[in-house]
């Protein structure tokens, strides 16, 4: 393993915190990127890694190796693609939302990889907070409102939302008229925030103020999914973007509720590591997504 590799390899345990997980996304065995990270503390006289039985966490050397390893292997990945055909190489690693990936990512997918041959694409799914670093994620597609959380984000576009109900739930409670009557006998169906930990308020447009507006709910879950199939059979009221909900409402199996106080729409963000900016695959896929999410009907 030369000097270049045992970089991309200290980089790669400094993001995953583990050797193991660093290894399996190189390619290697875990004992071969042991050896290379002790054999790379002995080039340069200096602890670079302090190892528990759980983390890896890197020393205040390491952390000073790790900032200048990623420089120098952001300016070689740019000088090679300069003098190849310009086009990025490697692997990008993604994590965005099962049906938000189907409706507007997948089919424009071939041409992206057509246009990009050297470029591996892996889609990480599902409705829960992913830790980019330690996780090893380049960038993640994300709703709502971010946290502080030192990532960089890229606004994609804004996910207009609705309010719905099956027939059945409205035969039996009745269709709320005003904002006042979801507090008479209503129910929503929970959804627990992967942050939080806290079932997410409904809210709702009056105006130009949004409103949160407690209603009870005698389910709760932690997927969206699940969520919509319990909405379809009566348990309550929910809240989702309007793409997800479209032909079930065209069909008639969900019912909008409160027109005209719809949820506050919902901004669609890429967010990435900050060490990951430079990266040439990275550029291309944001430039791809702002593209395809600057014409979908959102």
């Amino acid at each position: 393993m030369d000097r270049l590799d045992r970089m991309q390899l200290f980089l790669r345990v400094v993001e995953r915190r583990s050797f193991s997980a660093a290894a399996a996304d190189l390619g290697l065995g875990r004992s071969t990127a042991t050896e290379a990270i002790k054999q790379l503390e002995a080039d340069l006289g200096a602890r670079l890694l302090e190892r528990t039985t759980r983390h890896v966490t890197p020393t205040l050397e390491g952390q000073v190796h790790y900032q200048r390893c990623l420089a120098i292997l952001s300016d070689i990945d740019e000088a090679e693609n300069a003098f190849r055909d310009g086009k990025p190489r490697g692997i990008l690693r993604i994590d965005a939302h099962p049906l938000l990936t189907r409706t507007f990512l997948l089919p424009h997918l071939p041409e992206f990889l057509e246009c990009y041959p050297g470029l591996d694409l892996h889609i990480g799914q599902g409705d829960r907070l992913v830790d980019l670093v330690r996780e090893g994620i380049d960038c993640a597609l994300r709703a709502g409102e971010l946290a502080d959380s030192g990532l960089i984000a890229r606004k994609l576009a804004t996910i207009n939302e609705v309010t719905c109900a099956s027939p059945a739930y409205l035969a039996r409670h009745g269709m709320p008229a005003t904002l006042d009557d979801l507090a008479t006998g209503h129910l929503c169906i929970g959804f627990v925030s992967s942050r939080t930990g806290e079932v997410m308020p409904l809210e709702f447009m009056d105006g130009k103020d949004i409103r949160l507006v407690p209603i009870a709910s005698r389910v709760t879950v932690n997927n969206s999914d699940t969520m919509t199939d319990l909405c379809r059979l009566g348990f309550g009221l929910i809240q989702a973007p309007r793409y997800r909900l479209a032909q079930d409402l065209a069909e008639g199996r969900l019912v909008e509720v409160l027109a005209n106080h719809p949820p506050s729409p919902t901004p669609l963000s890429a967010v990435y590591p900050q060490n990951r900016h430079t990266a040439a695959r990275l550029r291309v896929f944001l430039d791809w997504a702002t593209e395809i999410f600057a014409k979908a009907n959102l």
